[in-house]
């Protein structure tokens, strides 16, 4: 018995393809929806529910914010975590998740998350990884694929592995990103990618910019720390 049902019940997205992100390195994929989601100004249309959902609620612009939501915009549905569930409930809720979009209609599914920018060796800004099922179209083609021997943790290997297992299409998206804090950039770059592939466009200037002055206070940091460290041997 599944661990999740979906508000209305009986909610299809036949056709559609889904994209989602979640809470890890550089909470690139979190963002990215979230980013997406206020742009593109994309109506809530289904809620997640399950037994182990966080105790937790908000409110945005006068409405009540559930930990899991379902938005769309034409033939687009962008899944929301905006709390995710404790550490050890993650793989079943996650499994569970993945079983239900199989079964559900879409055609496909984007996954967004972060790459330790410390493996970044070369110019490019994100690497693809997919499932078997999976033939990468239009500007994916050219993306280059996730080195082997890097491992992928986390909500999106949970749901790789599923997809993968029912022979189901999708994909991730891993932009760069910093470990140690919040990155817009590799934000940036992941909307870049999903709006050159399924056609919208999205300002993405705030989240340079946001960048920008981040880079800006660490670089003055790091550089602050060095002249404190050579002062003390002077």
């Amino acid at each position: 018995m599944s661990s999740i049902e979906i508000f209305p019940e009986g909610t299809r997205f036949d056709g559609c393809s889904l994209i989602t992100g979640f809470h890890g390195i550089g909470a690139a994929g979190y963002w990215t929806i979230k980013y997406l989601q206020d742009k593109l100004n994309v109506p809530r249309v289904a809620y997640v529910n399950s037994p182990i959902i966080p105790p937790v609620t908000s409110t945005s612009k006068g409405k009540l914010v559930s930990p899991f939501e379902l938005y769309r915009k034409a033939n687009t549905v962008f899944f929301k975590a905006e709390i995710p569930p404790q550490r050890e409930e993650e793989i079943k809720f996650y499994g569970e998740l993945a079983k239900w979009i199989a079964g559900s209609g879409m055609k496909e599914v984007a996954l967004v998350g972060g790459l330790d920018i410390n493996l970044k060796h070369d110019e490019t800004t994100f690497r693809l990884v997919h499932t078997s099922s999976y033939k990468p179209n239009g500007e994916l083609e050219k993306a280059l694929i996730l080195e082997d021997d890097h491992l992928i943790v986390g909500p999106v290997a949970v749901m790789l592995n599923q997809f993968e297992m029912r022979g189901f299409p999708a994909y991730a998206i891993l932009a760069y990103a910093s470990p140690e804090r919040m990155d817009p950039r590799a934000v940036a770059v992941s909307i870049g990618v999903l709006g050159k592939h399924y056609e919208f466009e999205v300002d993405v200037t705030p989240l340079i910019r946001g960048a920008e002055a981040i880079e800006t206070e660490v670089a003055k940091r790091d550089n602050y720390g060095k002249k404190s460290a050579e002062s003390m041997y002077a």
